[in-house]
């Protein structure tokens, strides 16, 4: 995930730790782009909204990525996170979601997330095989937050409230979804990384080249 942001032209990113965290510290210590800035979460577990609420102060006041730390892709054409600052539009989107199809997937276990309109207005899919997966990549403006409470609570309500307000998008990704949110997903993440390798052996060279010449 912090390469694709790299090779997306990030600078700067947040990284939460909890579980381990001098670990997560020691691995990030090196980068250079991103620059890795540290949000303690140590003491308590924020989730996924409270813990952007504890970042906001470093993150300023204009529209930011969030990427899952369990997930990453492989790109088929342009970088998905460049399209998806290409299809950001602040002056209609409150958030705009990276969405796969259950096909270009490995390892999810679950269902759908949401059905996309063909001018990319999100909305629950309920269940509906039809629909998207989020691939735990998106764009968020900060407004979505003004009133925010402190503490754990979880991104999903905010989903909902642009999903109500017309202000959910998304994009669908080009090339391969990979999540590792479980111990299980990890051989599928392995035979999927090298299938992807052995197919195309640059696959993963320019966010390699990316890391690298940052240093």
């Amino acid at each position: 995930s912090l390469d694709s942001l790299a090779q997306a032209g990030v600078d700067k990113a947040m990284v939460n730790v909890h579980y381990f965290p001098e670990q997560i510290v020691a691995h990030v210590a090196a980068r250079r782009a991103p620059k890795v800035v540290i949000s303690d979460e140590s003491e308590r577990l924020l989730d996924s909204a409270g813990g952007i609420v504890h970042a906001l102060p470093e993150l300023g006041g204009a529209p930011f990525y969030i990427v899952n730390a369990d997930t990453f892709w492989i790109d088929s054409g342009v970088p998905n996170l460049a399209r998806l600052a290409l299809a950001w539009d602040a002056a209609k989107m409150d958030i705009l979601l990276m969405l796969a199809d259950l096909q270009s997937a490995t390892g999810h276990s679950g269902g759908t997330d949401f059905l996309m309109a063909p001018d990319g207005v999100l909305r629950r899919s309920k269940g509906d095989p039809t629909g998207l997966i989020y691939a735990g990549a998106a764009i968020v403006h900060p407004r979505l937050f003004a009133d925010a409470p402190a503490g754990p609570h979880s991104l999903n309500a905010y989903f909902d409230a642009a999903v109500a307000a017309g202000r959910l998008f998304g994009t669908v990704m080009h090339g391969h979804w990979i999540t590792v949110g479980t111990p299980d997903a990890i051989p599928l993440a392995e035979a999927a990384v090298a299938a992807a390798l052995a197919e195309s052996p640059s696959a993963f060279t320019e966010l390699t080249s990316a890391f690298t010449k940052s240093k």
